[in-house]
């Protein structure tokens, strides 16, 4: 390890220290539910930068593509931060009965939440998690540590093996994220509903990790460590961000738009929580920052393969899924926009943590899966 190198990471070790006693304060100082809440929305983004990777590499197994071959090792070494965030997971549990209504005494007198009461206990709610956790490994297991063995082996076979279980690794994603969704953040509020709320974290989550992937690339792509690949591939990147920026803009428009039109008081409250007083100027924001700033950036073919435009669409994004959590889960527990040093403080706890994990996950097995039969016909891609 260099100096340099030793340098940062005790500079980001230091800043997580800083951030831990401010969190610790908040609990102490500000009270337990805006602790667990900004706890919620460090570890569902953690989540969803994993998952959104894990769900790329699976994705890219079952549709048997080819150009992305020489980049997959990148989404590959990242989801390894949906394992990371376990701990936070499990100790999440910890706040049930501090932001669940569902999970205190007095939500047995809620008609709503009783009849939710055989999905919504706490002993199924801890088997869900658990369950979700070990899923995780297997799914990792499945396509991407397998992938590493091939660096070493060059055994074809593996790739078989790979397309072969991405059909279950894509049902672990969905049935996982969906349980996250419905779970942690839906059942904050368990007398509102929305049946496509799942897909809406989705499409939050594969954005996410197609940000994340996009800036490891850019990261490798830099230093000259992906040797073969081109603009061409960059341009292919770009290109999903901007679509699937559409996607996110679509399914955020009609859940908004299907309760609006069917002005059900059980599911209008939800959105009138968080589009009114100061939360009405921050879905505003959410709206131009997730959806008009990146479609604009993106908008042309010039801009999909300008590295320094996609880094920082990138790093756009990923802000904005942080801002979308925080509107999310922040009116559920009876909060006002606040934005403090409580707020700060979780986000030097958990940021130079994260980029320390990304940091030892970009540095495992080579920056190419070089095992991969189908390498060279992925370096040779042209649009």
């Amino acid at each position: 390890m260099s100096s340099g190198s030793g340098t940062t990471i005790r500079s980001l070790l230091l800043l997580s220290a800083v951030g831990f006693v401010g969190a610790a304060a908040t609990y102490f100082v500000e009270g337990p539910a805006r602790f667990w809440a900004n706890w919620l929305v460090w570890m569902v983004f953690g989540i969803a930068v994993g998952l959104g990777c894990l769900f790329i590499v699976a994705l890219e197994h079952q549709v048997q593509s080819v150009w992305s071959v020489p980049l997959r090792r990148v989404p590959e070494r990242l989801s390894s931060l949906a394992l990371w965030v376990t701990p936070l997971v499990l100790a999440a549990l910890l706040c049930l009965p501090v932001l669940y209504p569902w999970a205190r005494p007095e939500g047995a007198s809620v008609p709503a939440i009783v009849l939710k009461s055989a999905w919504l206990n706490t002993p199924f709610f801890i088997i869900r998690t658990v369950a979700c956790v070990a899923l995780w490994f297997v799914a990792y297991r499945l396509v991407v540590k397998r992938s590493f063995e091939q660096d070493r082996s060059r055994d074809p076979m593996i790739t078989v093996c790979l397309r072969r279980h991405a059909p279950l690794v894509l049902a672990i994603f969905a049935l996982t994220l969906t349980t996250v969704a419905f779970d942690w953040i839906s059942s904050l509020e368990p007398v509102w509903y929305s049946d496509i709320f799942g897909v809406y974290l989705f499409a939050g989550t594969f954005l996410s990790g197609l940000a994340a992937t996009t800036l490891g690339t850019l990261y490798l792509y830099n230093r000259g460590r992906l040797p073969g690949v081109t603009e061409d591939h960059l341009y292919n990147l770009g290109g999903f961000l901007f679509a699937f920026t559409v996607f996110w803009g679509y399914i955020a428009f009609a859940q908004y738009m299907l309760m609006w039109y069917g002005d059900m008081p059980e599911e209008v409250f939800w959105f009138k929580q968080r589009t009114t007083g100061g939360w009405l100027a921050l879905a505003l924001i959410l709206g131009i920052g997730h959806f008009f700033v990146p479609f604009l950036a993106l908008v042309s073919r010039k801009a999909k393969i300008s590295p320094k435009r996609l880094r920082w669409v990138s790093l756009w994004i990923l802000a904005f899924m942080l801002v979308d959590l925080y509107w999310l889960i922040f009116p559920a527990v009876g909060a006002k926009v606040r934005l403090g040093w409580p707020e700060l403080s979780f986000a030097l706890l958990f940021l130079p943590l994260g980029l320390l994990a990304a940091r030892a996950a970009m540095a495992k097995g080579e920056d190419t899966p070089v095992g991969d039969p189908f390498l060279q016909e992925g370096l040779e891609f042209r649009l």
